[in-house]
């Protein structure tokens, strides 16, 4: 019986890697936990274009170091580990400019990022479920608000609504959402 195998290439290296077993298990885990290693690396890092190019970097290394991985681990700790460094260099390159924060700061929220990770990933789900749950035009007009380069001022132009309402609404569409959250979390917690 023949093996599946999978060809990838990194920096002109063209590895093969078997689609079964431990390098199977590593890419579930490494598209699992993509999103979140992102958002660690934009926990430190102002500009999204930056955190991005950070996070490709991390991913090559990550890839590279896939046999060092030790599965039954905890990967997305591994993974942030390389992300950190790749934040690091990317702070020396950057240290010129003065608007940085400390490094004993940026550890600081790397740090917490960590440990808050699984708490937020569970509130984003728990977000997406109440939006679910909204009214269809209380839906619409918060994807409208948030949806990149909006604000409340050409929403309402868009809708041909007073400014003032659209807050309102808003507002309120807010505090309905941080309410069901809320619910969802103690809901989840209570055993």
């Amino acid at each position: 019986m023949s093996e599946f195998r999978i060809s990838t290439e990194i920096d002109g290296a063209e590895a093969t890697m078997p689609a079964a077993g431990p390098r199977e298990e590593f890419i579930k885990l490494f598209t699992k936990y993509q999103r979140r290693v992102f958002l660690f690396i934009l926990s430190q890092v102002p500009n999204p274009v930056d955190a991005e190019e950070i996070h490709q970097e991390a991913n090559v290394i990550i890839w590279r170091k896939f046999d060092r991985f030790e599965l039954g681990t905890n990967f997305l700790a591994w993974a942030c580990q390389i992300a950190n460094y790749e934040v690091l260099k990317y702070r020396e390159r950057q240290r010129r400019d003065r608007h940085l924060f400390s490094d004993e700061f940026v550890r600081q929220v790397a740090s917490d990022a960590i440990e808050q990770a699984d708490e937020l990933e569970q509130r984003r789900q728990h977000l997406a479920v109440c939006l679910s749950k909204l009214r269809n035009k209380d839906r619409e007009l918060i994807q409208q608000r948030y949806s990149a380069g909006e604000s409340g001022k050409s929403v309402a132009e868009l809708i041909g609504r007073p400014i003032n309402s659209v807050y309102q609404s808003l507002s309120r569409i807010r505090r309905t959402l941080l309410e069901c959250v809320n619910r969802q979390t103690q809901a989840q917690a209570t055993p």
